[in-house]
């Protein structure tokens, strides 16, 4: 459980940022999910509630994502789905239930860089960017690679490019966390492969992406996104065991991938 001394609730993101930055034990709220989960001291926590993140807004070009706006929005919003062949609510739609869903925010999930995250493999299948309040704006691949610094992740961005896209995961039971994850899209004749809950954070298959761009078969290049990705073992599985059901994931995601292109 947290404790907080005193709950701030800005009006602007430059308040909100002044808040968190000075002072070391100050802290944003999200939907609190994890936090809950946690024994921690919070010296101001940062309510960002009345700023106005809570929002999914479809563009021309975009899909823009408030920081505050929850699984269960992004779940049932139309424009997630209609793109990307649904894959969006379906990586979602497997996170524990409606309640928590309701709880979560996108936000909060993307900053803190899960590893175990269903919606970071997702999004990072696709042509992705995150925007910070004091960082700018960035691909989600390149924020992932960055070590952490006490800012406000605002908004993302999708890109509607019409891509197809499939999310797999393994549970060892329909409520827990993945044991491993795995999204792949097509654009044309482009692939992008991504795999998470190694149980590290996700990171992107370019030597398999290559390959698949190049027409190897759908085994071939899940093989070789199990071999160009390090995993780890802890209580769930071991790194033996996630390389393997990696391969067979990405195999099942290019697989699908295929029959929705061809439609």
């Amino acid at each position: 459980m947290f404790t907080v001394k005193e709950l701030v609730r800005p009006q602007t993101l430059a308040e909100a940022y002044r808040t968190l930055t000075e002072h070391p034990d100050n802290a944003l709220l999200g939907g609190c999910a994890f936090l809950r989960l946690g024994n921690r001291k919070i010296a101001a926590a940062v309510d960002l509630s009345r700023i106005g993140l809570d929002y999914i807004r479809e563009t021309e070009g975009f899909i823009e994502v408030g920081a505050m706006a929850t699984f269960r929005a992004l779940e049932n919003h139309p424009a997630c789905r209609e793109n990307f062949s649904g894959m969006l609510p379906r990586a979602v739609g497997n996170v524990l239930g409606v309640q928590f869903r309701n709880l979560v925010t996108v936000g909060a999930s993307v900053f803190s860089k899960y590893g175990f995250s269903d919606l970071i493999t997702a999004l990072l299948a696709l042509d992705t960017d995150v925007e910070l309040h004091a960082g700018g704006r960035m691909p989600l691949a390149v924020f992932l690679d960055k070590p952490y610094t006490r800012d406000i992740l605002t908004r993302i961005y999708i890109r509607k490019d019409g891509r197809a896209a499939a999310y797999q995961s393994l549970r060892n039971s329909a409520s827990d966390f993945p044991v491993v994850n795995a999204a792949v899209a097509r654009l044309g004749d482009r692939w992008t492969v991504a795999v998470g809950a190694r149980p590290a954070g996700a990171r992107l298959a370019p030597a398999a992406a290559a390959a698949l761009d190049g027409g190897a078969d759908p085994g071939e290049a899940a093989a070789l996104a199990a071999g160009e990705l390090a995993f780890g073992g802890n209580l769930k599985a071991s790194a033996e065991y996630r390389r393997a059901m990696a391969a067979v994931l990405v195999k099942r995601a290019v697989l699908e991938v295929s029959k929705c292109a061809s439609k």
